[in-house]
C-alpha cells in the first residue's frame, strides 16, 4: 500500500516529530498510551495496520482472526490488536511470534499483553509492542471477535492501513489520509531541531535557540 520511499521515509524520523505532525495535521491525538512500549528489543517498527479485536468469553477456543491474520496479510504489516487495556493476559506469544516472523509481518502491537519474552528474545528478531508482560493466555477468558474493523488501541482509534510508527517512545498511528502531509512536515520538523541543537551546541545558549527557531 506505501511505498517503500515512504516507508523508508518514516524509518528515518522519531515518533516524537511524527506525533507533533499528526497533531498539527489531523487535529487530533496520534500517540498511544505510555504503556504500550517495545517489549522485546530496541529495533523501530513501521508499517500499516491490520487490525484485530478480541472480547471476553468463557470458551477456550483460539484466537482465530489473529492466526488468520498473520498467514493471510501483507508482508510489512503490522498487527494491531484490542482487547480494552487487558493487562492480564497475553494476546501474543512465541508460536505467534514464529509465524508472522516467517510470514514478514513488521511487528505487533497490542493493547493487552506479551508473553513468551526470552524465547522471543531468543529465537527472532520480530518486534512487540505492548501494554503488558503476562504469562496468563486468553483461552477461557477472551477470544478473537473480528478482524480488519477500527479498534481501539492504546487510547487511539487505529483504522486498517492507518500507518503505526513504533520506537523506543512509544507509537503514533498516522491516519492513512494524512500519511504524506505527515512525513514531510515531521521531516521539517526534524531538520529544524538538528539545525537548532547545533546553534543550541555552537553558542552555548538554549535561549538563543529558542529564540531563532521558537520550538521546544
Amino acid at each position: 500500500m506505501y511505498s517503500k520511499e515512504t516507508l523508508e521515509g518514516f524509518l528515518k524520523v522519531s515518533t516524537a516529530s511524527v506525533s507533533d505532525a499528526v497533531d498539527k495535521i489531523a487535529g487530533k491525538r496520534g500517540y498511544m498510551d505510555f504503556e504500550i512500549k517495545p517489549r522485546i528489543s530496541e529495533k523501530k517498527i513501521v508499517g500499516p495496520a491490520v487490525t484485530i479485536q478480541e472480547g471476553p468469553t468463557d470458551e477456550f477456543v483460539p484466537p482465530k482472526h489473529a492466526l488468520d491474520a498473520i498467514d493471510e496479510c501483507p508482508e510489512g504489516s503490522v498487527m494491531v490488536i484490542g482487547i480494552h487495556g487487558e493487562r492480564d493476559v497475553a494476546v501474543w506469544g512465541g508460536l505467534m511470534t514464529a509465524g508472522a516472523e516467517v510470514n514478514g509481518l513488521a511487528g505487533a502491537v497490542l493493547d493487552g499483553g506479551v508473553r513468551d519474552v526470552t524465547e522471543i528474545r531468543r529465537d527472532s528478531h520480530f518486534q512487540v509492542f505492548a501494554r503488558s508482560v503476562s504469562p496468563a493466555t486468553t483461552l477461557g477468558r477472551f477470544k478473537t471477535l473480528s478482524s480488519n474493523e477500527p479498534v481501539l488501541c492504546g487510547g487511539v482509534l487505529v483504522h486498517p492501513e492507518d500507518l503505526i510508527v513504533g520506537d523506543l517512545d512509544g507509537v503514533v498511528v498516522v491516519p492513512k489520509q494524512h500519511v504524506q502531509a505527515v512525513l514531510k512536515m515531521a521531516t521539517e520538523i526534524e531538520t529544524r531541531e538538528a539545525e537548532q541543537a547545533r546553534l543550541i551546541r555552537e553558542t552555548k545558549s538554549l535561549r538563543e535557540g529558542l529564540a531563532k527557531y521558537g520550538r521546544i
